[in-house]
């Protein structure tokens, strides 16, 4: 099995929110991108963590992903445990991706802070021979990702964006991905619930979302962007490879 992407976020929707245009752009292109969630949302204060399966795979499905997996971590107690890096790890083998798209170093959530330093040392591990793992069964060869990168949450990052991906052409399949998560975002009409309003389902937390992307979009030119942060230092053979 091989992908060219993997998404690794700590609840479902988080991919959505930060990269889901990038993502709808490299299955447009043919790519395979897979999501690695490693809880399932437990703790939303809306919502079920059976309904955000279905939810989740209904985005997945408006994104062109094929392949979404869910590690099955406490959400809210997601630990740096040598366990949760070797599920990552064994994840990163399984897909052996080309680039790992990860959460930023500094969050509002605790969880996605976790997820960033699992990735970072499970990125390291998997490429050493001497860290077993197996899946299905069978001992798995080790594996380094290319490029790792860190896609942008609810927090600034703390610097400006090092790569730019123009998600013009896809910003509406981020958004309609975004709001299959009916319990989870405002969606007048699909979601009846008595539930208290949240910092999420707030109406303008989806205008936000396109201010980001606008203005991410007016630096490069474009409608709508996407940011990410770069884990190891960018390079190019040539400048002429700039575009």
């Amino acid at each position: 099995m091989s992908a060219f992407a993997l998404v690794v976020s700590a609840h479902p929707d988080d991919a959505e929110l930060a990269c889901g245009g990038t993502i709808r752009t490299l299955t447009n292109q043919g790519h395979e991108v897979v999501l690695l969630d490693c809880t399932r949302g437990e703790l939303g204060t809306r919502g079920t963590p059976e309904l955000r399966t279905q939810e989740a795979q209904r985005a997945a499905d408006i994104l062109g992903v094929r392949h979404r997996e869910c590690l099955g971590m406490p959400d809210g107690a997601v630990e740096h445990t040598q366990a949760n890096i070797l599920a990552v790890v064994a994840a990163i083998r399984a897909w052996r991706p080309h680039i790992l798209l990860i959460p930023p170093p500094v969050e509002r959530h605790p969880d996605h802070v976790a997820v960033h330093r699992l990735c970072t040392a499970a990125t390291f591990l998997a490429g050493l021979t001497k860290v077993v793992t197996h899946r299905d069964g069978v001992e798995q060869l080790p594996f380094r990702p290319t490029r790792t990168l860190c896609f942008q949450q609810q927090y600034d990052f703390p610097r400006l964006p090092d790569l730019y991906v123009d998600i013009s052409s896809t910003f509406q399949a981020k958004m309609d991905s975004i709001l299959a998560y009916t319990s989870q975002f405002h969606s007048p009409g699909a979601h009846a619930s008595d539930e208290p309003e949240t910092f999420i389902s707030r109406p303008a937390f989806i205008t936000e979302l396109e201010a980001r992307a606008r203005y991410y979009g007016s630096r490069i030119g474009a409608d709508y962007a996407e940011g990410f942060l770069a884990v190891e230092p960018l390079a190019v053979a040539s400048l002429a490879d700039l575009r």
